[in-house]
């Protein structure tokens, strides 16, 4: 079993070295912004929030954001609560044996662990819940567009040195399992009826079919 997990981590570092390696200097801001989901993003996010609002009315929107809240909180502490400080796999750039061989951007070099990434998990959670909660025709250009974030987001953090391949596909299980049954709660609640308005891709309760014939 030793053996297999040496060979494993083993592996993960050579995969590594070679993502981080294709770097190039116009690419370090890019893949900088791109880390930086708290910011860089807004504007996108805003421009969804509306779409949503459009679309589903505040109260599903609501409903919606606080799932997402909360998965993002659960992810979160999981990863950085619970598994960094309890694995202690240290980061490429807290690596000795790599010292020299990781590229860096700006001098950031992140905190001494690194299993799991929870910008991973974040954003991979959030894609998953809107996917998972959202799942119709009406939604068909979400997808691509979550996806797209979350794989820029998971990528830089390899470019810019902080986290493993192996950090980022277990950040990625880990929101997308934490995500799910958020999703499938948020279309449960939809289908009770409770809140005004039908959600794409759910069939609308007994009242609401009522209200729209009177």
């Amino acid at each position: 079993m030793e053996t297999v997990v040496s060979g494993l981590d083993g592996l993960d570092r050579r995969l590594f070295l070679l993502l981080n390696g294709l770097h190039a200097t116009w690419l370090d801001g890019a893949m900088w912004a791109f880390s930086q989901l708290g910011v860089m993003w807004v504007p996108l996010y805003l421009v969804l929030i509306w779409l949503l609002y459009q679309r589903l009315g505040w109260r599903r929107l609501g409903l919606l954001l606080f799932l997402i809240g909360l998965t993002i909180t659960i992810t979160d502490q999981i990863a950085s609560g619970l598994l960094k400080p309890l694995v202690a796999r240290p980061r490429p750039t807290h690596q000795p044996a790599l010292s020299g061989l990781v590229h860096t951007v700006y001098g950031y070099t992140g905190g001494e662990f690194g299993f799991v990434s929870s910008h991973a998990a974040n954003s991979v959670g959030v894609a998953v819940v809107l996917m998972t909660a959202l799942r119709s025709e009406r939604f068909r250009w979400l997808a691509p567009m979550v996806l797209t974030v979350a794989a820029l987001g998971s990528y830089s953090r390899i470019y810019l040195g902080v986290h493993y391949p192996g950090d980022i596909l277990c950040g990625a299980l880990l929101g997308g399992l934490v995500a799910i049954p958020m999703g499938l709660l948020y279309r449960r609640l939809i289908r009770s009826g409770r809140l005004v308005s039908v959600d794409a891709g759910a069939e609308p309760s007994r009242s609401e079919q009522h209200q729209r014939l009177s």
